[in-house]
């Protein structure tokens, strides 16, 4: 994929987002396969006190957690945990993340580890853990659906795409939003990624609204397939670029609530 850094982009971001966040939490660190590894946690005050939300949050290639953290997908759901994880160097020296299987799998594992320590750290509401991402965090989001479908209750990759040899399998909710002007990751390619999710929920071709399965209208660009079954593929798309627009995580948010491993 030809990208560019993300610093620039995330900082038009900020300007559209005018996020104002109060200090992390926390900054948790472990150690996979001889890396330190680390991410900036937000949690409820409550979250000893009641199983919370968990959002698994990866940002783009070349940018970092502590730019992306202004995305304030904690405060669009105060009520959750959210993790913003930090990148690994990958291409060019910028930091990013595995978008298929194979070689050391070292984000695959970073997410195992975390996990299991998130779960000893915090009450995690088992059937309410969600990942999302922005472009290269957003291909890894795809990533994490067909490699650990059994984890997440649904999914929300912004501005991305799946690599050929990326097939997930087991049907689950996904909110795809991505921009009609899209040069860095191809709107064709962010087409055929939504495409291959309604094929995997068993949506392709549906189209009786009567029944709730077939598409239906949920605002400006927005569009959702399959509202009345279990697996939902809900995509918003906007006449905008490579950006992550002003109420993204607001809508991620939104949709994450109505879905659980449960229900």
């Amino acid at each position: 994929m030809r990208t560019r850094p993300m610093h620039a982009a995330l900082a038009g971001l900020l300007l559209i987002l005018g996020a104002r966040d109060a200090a992390a939490q926390e900054v948790m660190r472990w150690q996979v396969d001889g890396e330190t590894r680390e991410a900036i946690v937000y949690a409820p005050a409550s979250s000893g006190e009641e199983a919370a939300p968990l959002v698994l949050a990866f940002h783009g290639f070349g940018d970092n957690a502590q730019n992306f953290q202004h995305t304030a997908v904690h405060a669009a759901w105060p009520d959750a945990i959210v993790v913003y994880f930090q990148g690994l160097v990958t291409r060019r020296g910028l930091p990013g993340w595995q978008v298929e299987r194979g070689g050391d799998d070292r984000d695959l594992e970073l997410v195992d580890v975390a996990l299991r320590s998130l779960r000893e750290t915090y009450r995690v509401d088992d059937d309410r853990i969600y990942a999302t991402g922005y472009s290269n965090g957003g291909m890894f989001t795809y990533l994490l659906w067909a490699e650990r479908p059994g984890v997440f209750a649904a999914y929300a990759p912004v501005a991305a795409r799946l690599r050929p040899s990326v097939r997930p399998t087991e049907a689950r909710p996904v909110l795809h939003i991505g921009g009609e002007r899209d040069r860095v990751v191809r709107f064709s390619d962010q087409q055929a990624a939504i495409a291959i999710a309604l094929e995997v929920n068993d949506l392709e071709g549906v189209n009786d609204v009567n029944d709730g399965a077939g598409p239906t209208p949920c605002g400006a660009g927005c569009t959702v397939h399959g509202a009345g079954t279990a697996a939902p593929v809900m995509t918003w798309i906007h006449g905008g670029a490579h950006i992550y627009p002003r109420g993204t995580s607001q809508r991620i948010v939104s949709f994450f609530r109505e879905h659980s491993r449960t229900r």
